[in-house]
């Protein structure tokens, strides 16, 4: 029976199965009583669901030019080294630009900025669309193509870097540090869910029917979510008819005036845990990309098409993140007592596993689950500190700068490793040997030991507020 269903389903039914059976479990768990009404946690769930959406779809137009990149360097149009290029270059302005898109979310809101993000990012989709259309008309040779690409991509990251901090800017007036570790393993799903709109999906359709229209389809999506934004989101519970609480956060009670964005930083870097946590976050960024971006690469140089991870990467990484995400959540609050560090380091030990692993299973079909188990580590992990940690330690007041600079270092890392294995990766007919692959897990290795080692250091760290609720 379910042979007759059409591909893209057959897909998404595992992903579906597994978000009803999660939401079943959650439903079970014993609730954070925080003395919310009925309607009041109605009203949220209507506001972050549009939100969350976003933030997913955000990711269809972000990683949809990585999903096609093995497909483009097979066809001569954009080779593996210049897509690296691209993508680090993009890399680098999304961590640079929170330090200008982290003040504004503080000042206009999440909800404003997260419209300047679907909507900018729509426009920058749809001039790439264009700029493949003329690379396949063969206006646009291959040269002017990487040139363009490498601008508009740029663009598109700037964009794109207003997601998360509009994410949490707004969730952290909405939810009690007490609440916020599921929520942060929602954030995992909903990057989860991105991915899989992005590798899967937007690799159905550049095969269904060209390069252009993976980039087409995002923006319309992307102009959808704008409309929903607009009409359900808002920044906090009393611009929604709800009398705003205290979240028992790094700001809770602060009711003087608010500091600069260089007094934040100042107050920020004078915590040693938030330099514990950005080193961190440059780990979990350099990780989480070389396995997501360089495994796909990997998988098509060894394998092929045909490949079950190649043809299937999109629902695992999905299912390996929806995964992570829920566990770390679940963990944080009901067995950690709402603390991020334990989680960190209990995520970041299944790396180290899943990288060594990876390093004596380079050749062997065995790599595909060994990645497949890092992305679920390494995604839980950035839902504890990017999604849940900075909205703890900047307090609901500086989430959006705070969350930004955390974010941010996540972002460099993605450029570090797109950077190095542009350079350091195997091309051509060497490519095709998996011992030549070695730099890749053989670069990981230490960086996931120095990560887990840090996360140790904060084992009980936690906010300081004047508590509350």
């Amino acid at each position: 029976m379910l042979d007759s269903l059409p591909p893209w389903l057959q897909k998404f039914l595992p992903i579906l199965f597994l978000l009803i059976a999660i939401a079943v479990v959650v439903r079970r768990l014993p609730k954070v009583d925080l003395g919310h009404s009925e309607g009041f946690r109605r009203r949220r769930t209507f506001n972050w669901i549009p939100l969350g959406l976003a933030y997913a779809f955000l990711y269809f137009g972000r990683y949809n030019l990585s999903a096609i990149a093995s497909e483009l360097d097979k066809a001569g149009v954009l080779a593996k080294d210049h897509f690296n290029e691209i993508d680090g270059a993009g890399q680098w302005v999304y961590g640079i630009a929170f330090l200008i898109n982290g003040p504004l979310t503080d000042r206009f809101g999440g909800r404003i900025t997260m419209l300047a993000a679907t909507a900018g990012s729509a426009v920058m989709n749809l001039l790439m669309a264009l700029a493949f259309q003329g690379s396949i008309a063969g206006e646009l040779d291959g040269e002017g193509l990487k040139s363009r690409l490498l601008v508009l991509n740029a663009l598109n990251m700037y964009f794109q870097s207003f997601g998360a901090v509009s994410i949490v800017k707004v969730n952290a007036a909405w939810f009690h540090v007490r609440e916020r570790g599921v929520l942060g393993g929602m954030f995992g799903i909903l990057i989860s869910l991105g991915l899989y709109f992005s590798y899967d999906w937007s690799l159905a359709i550049a095969k269904s029917f060209d390069y252009a229209m993976a980039f087409w389809v995002p923006a319309g999506v992307l102009i959808a979510c704008l409309g929903a934004t607009w009409l359900l989101v808002r920044d906090s519970p009393g611009t929604a008819g709800f009398q705003d609480f205290n979240t028992g956060d790094a700001t809770s009670g602060d009711t003087g005036a608010r500091l600069t964005a260089v007094q934040v930083v100042a107050r920020m870097f004078s915590q040693r845990v938030i330099w514990i946590i950005v080193g961190i976050e440059f780990c979990s960024g350099f990780l989480r990309q070389a396995v997501m971006k360089q495994g796909r690469l990997y998988l098509i140089a060894i394998d092929g098409r045909e490949s079950f991870f190649y043809k299937n990467w999109g629902m695992l990484m999905c299912v390996a993140g929806i995964l992570g995400g829920v566990f770390a959540g679940f963990i944080s609050d009901h067995v950690f007592a709402s603390r991020r560090g334990p989680v960190s380091s209990v995520l970041y030990s299944g790396m180290l596993l899943g990288a060594v692993a990876a390093f004596f299973f380079l050749g062997n079909p065995m790599l595909g689950w060994s990645v497949v188990f890092m992305s679920l580590c390494v995604i839980g992990v950035h839902g504890m500190l990017s999604g849940t940690a900075s909205a703890d330690f900047g307090g609901s007041k500086y989430a959006g700068l705070v969350t930004g600079v955390i974010d941010g270092f996540v972002y460099l890392g993605g450029g570090a490793q797109a950077f190095y294995y542009a350079v350091s990766l195997p091309k051509g007919e060497e490519a095709k040997l998996a011992e030549n692959w070695i730099s890749w897990p053989g670069a990981m290795l230490p960086v996931v030991a120095i990560g887990l080692a840090l996360c140790a250091t904060i084992w009980n760290a936690r906010p300081k507020s004047s508590g509350g609720h």
